[in-house]
């Protein structure tokens, strides 16, 4: 009985510098079997030795989608962003109604409600133009120039102002004043001092917005509301008429914009005629 020599197969192989393993048979399986299933071709050595010897081939077919799938999932994906704009995209004029968000409740429709509103707006107005503090500087020098003051105010947000009809072709309107509590494209909706909620349309009507000429903010950050100026005292009980203010004309015809439109629009100085 032969003795059986142990081999240790994690010796490591004694090779030279540079060198491969490699593991040769007298028949090889890989070009026997290609040559042999080679039948109807002239030169199955040639085939082997030219595509196949010392190259990588993938035994399986990778899934590959056809054109037509590619189509319906761009035409899905499209489907679905298309609905996603939907969902983030400003509500329409139908849906808004549907849903009643711009109308009041009973008993809603009181000026002395949407004052705080019109102060947060007289903040916003001395935050935005800039305005000085309220001291013993002179109307005329406090006042800011007028070239920076317009092209901010044509951008500026109205929800909360005061506006006033200072002429209109309808003659029942001259005069309105009130709250703005909601801007569409061609019409303002306010709630004036008697407490009545009427929709005053943009086209043929030229109105005054009142500004206030001293800051109503602050005047630093630790500062309570009731140690501010005494020059604000009007102001933080009423309007923005109750205290000095600066008037302009805002001609409707020229401001038939959305307030989110107005606000990346460029507008350009035009003369104005009203007939």
């Amino acid at each position: 009985m032969s003795m059986l020599t142990q081999v240790d197969p994690y010796k490591p192989l004694a090779l030279g510098t540079n060198q491969r393993v490699k593991l040769n048979t007298d028949t090889p399986f890989t070009p026997t079997y290609i040559q042999a299933s080679l039948t109807q071709s002239g030169d199955p050595q040639g085939i082997y030795t030219n595509r196949v010897k010392n190259r990588h081939i993938v035994l399986e077919n990778p899934a590959r989608a056809s054109n037509a799938q590619k189509e319906r999932d761009a035409k899905k994906a499209r489907r679905e962003s298309e609905k996603k704009k939907r969902k983030t995209a400003a509500l329409g004029r139908r849906s808004t109604d549907a849903k009643g968000l711009w109308k009041l409740e009973n008993g809603a429709e009181k000026f002395d409600i949407f004052l705080p509103l019109h102060q947060l707006w007289m903040g916003y107005m001395s935050e935005l133009l800039g305005l000085s503090p309220p001291s013993s500087i002179p109307a005329t020098e406090a006042m800011p120039s007028a070239s920076s003051m317009h092209a901010k105010l044509v951008k500026a947000d109205f929800h909360g102002s005061l506006l006033t009809v200072r002429q209109s072709k309808n003659p029942c309107l001259v005069g309105l004043s009130g709250i703005v509590i909601h801007e569409t494209e061609n019409a303002f909706k306010v709630i004036t001092r008697k407490d009545q909620l009427k929709l005053i349309p943009k086209q043929n009507s030229i109105f005054t917005l009142a500004v206030p000429l001293y800051s109503t903010l602050p005047q630093t950050q630790f500062e309570p509301a009731e140690a501010v100026s005494s020059a604000l005292s009007g102001q933080r009980s009423g309007t923005v008429l109750d205290a000095p203010h600066i008037a302009f004309d805002l001609y409707g015809n020229q401001f038939c914009f959305r307030s989110a439109d107005r606000a990346g629009r460029k507008f350009k100085a035009k003369e104005t005629i009203e007939l």
